[in-house]
């Protein structure tokens, strides 16, 4: 059927859509803090990203992922967690993609993706409701967030034994995904930026390292030689 499999533990999500959860929320993040839909899914794909998160969501249906995020309440319904405002708000207005004519984007017949004024407003006045400061952000700030979101939640998955190994999230996420090639999958990508400066730039967000992204950082090591050493024994 040319498909590649890949071997995935039995977990909410799996592999691919367990780390795509925190990339979607976190992009919604970014724009109640200062960006635009527009802005954010242009830097993604100026960095290589077959499409911008913000466009996937709008083509798979708004109302999909609200019916996921009821069927996973372990996930998206956590007590204390910040939650994004705006997705809920746009589906009740009927606004549910590309199927609609109208979700985060307007879409004509050419099914292209339009920057909403309307949209963009809502955002704001949204934030501003719920006295979220918004703020100039910058394409390396939106590269960074997005992408180092996934690859700590990858870490998470890695460790619990869902994945067998990282170049299998790679694989996953380059086939799969739309993540760039030449950047080799987000476990390759965090190997290449060092797993310290990973770590570092995770803190700066006011993230938690994962535990074993934490473990390779402080022994200087990296995805690929955590593959290697679980291949040899």
């Amino acid at each position: 059927v040319k498909k590649v499999g890949v071997l995935a533990g039995n977990c909410p999500g799996f592999i691919g859509n367990r780390m795509m959860f925190p990339y979607m929320r976190e992009a919604q993040f970014l724009g109640e803090e200062g960006a635009t839909p527009s802005q954010v899914d242009g830097a993604l794909t100026a960095w290589g990203m077959a499409m911008g998160i913000y466009a996937v969501d709008d083509m798979g249906g708004l109302d999909v992922m609200e019916r996921v995020k009821i069927e996973l309440k372990e996930i998206f319904d956590v007590p204390g967690i910040r939650k994004p405002l705006v997705h809920e708000i746009l589906y009740k207005m009927g606004r549910l993609g590309q199927k609609t004519g109208s979700g985060w984007y307007r879409y004509d017949e050419t099914r292209k993706p339009i920057a909403d004024p309307e949209v963009e407003a809502l955002i704001e006045s949204t934030a501003k409701s719920a006295g979220i400061a918004r703020r100039t952000i910058t394409t390396e700030e939106i590269v960074d967030r997005c992408v180092l979101v996934m690859v700590n939640e990858a870490a998470h998955i890695l460790e619990e034994g869902h994945a067998l190994r990282a170049s299998d999230i790679d694989t996953i996420y380059l086939t799969g995904y739309g993540f760039p090639v030449y950047r080799g999958g987000p476990m390759c990508y965090a190997d290449t930026v060092g797993l310290k400066k990973v770590v570092s730039r995770i803190k700066e967000f006011g993230w938690e390292p994962a535990p074993l992204l934490a473990r390779l950082a402080e022994q200087g090591s990296s995805f690929a030689a955590y593959d290697a050493q679980k291949e040899s024994h």
